[in-house]
């Protein structure tokens, strides 16, 4: 179960993260398994396009069922399906890293996070850190060397 204690614990600490590593300032959003909003958090400095953005990403994660990694590697193998399906889901899709899903113990999909504000690896890599030091389970991103 996510709770929002843990969703807002997320936020917290992916924001944290990005500012600690010198990042852009990050807005984190934390949605329950029906794509609810349970936490949102937006760094001081952050643009206000970054909160739909940052929530697209989650929804399309949870849409999908696959983490923003997977979709941008899905996106870029079926551009025009990808697009389709920006035009028919409401609030649009955002097939980038910085989506990742959160799951229970048992691997079922509970929530996701999605962070926006600077590139997607970086996001991708607040996000993971912001579920770890929420204690919450990631789905199957990974972060290349490069970005930790």
């Amino acid at each position: 179960m996510l709770t929002f204690e843990a969703a807002i614990g997320a936020v917290q600490a992916a924001v944290a993260h990005g500012h600690a590593a010198g990042m852009m300032p990050l807005c984190a959003v934390v949605l329950d398994a029906g794509g609810h909003e349970l936490a949102l958090g937006r760094a001081d400095g952050a643009g206000f396009y970054r909160v739909p953005i940052a929530r697209t990403k989650a929804v399309a994660c949870l849409g999908m069922g696959l983490d923003g990694r997977a979709l941008a590697e899905r996106a870029g193998k079926a551009p025009a399906f990808y697009a389709a399906l920006a035009s028919v889901t409401p609030g649009g899709v955002v097939p980038v890293a910085g989506g990742v899903l959160i799951r229970d113990a048992g691997g079922v999909v509970v929530g996701a996070i999605g962070i926006s504000g600077d590139t997607s690896d970086n996001d991708e890599a607040a996000a993971l850190a912001g579920l770890a030091a929420a204690g919450l389970n990631a789905g199957r991103a990974t972060v290349s060397s490069a970005t930790r």
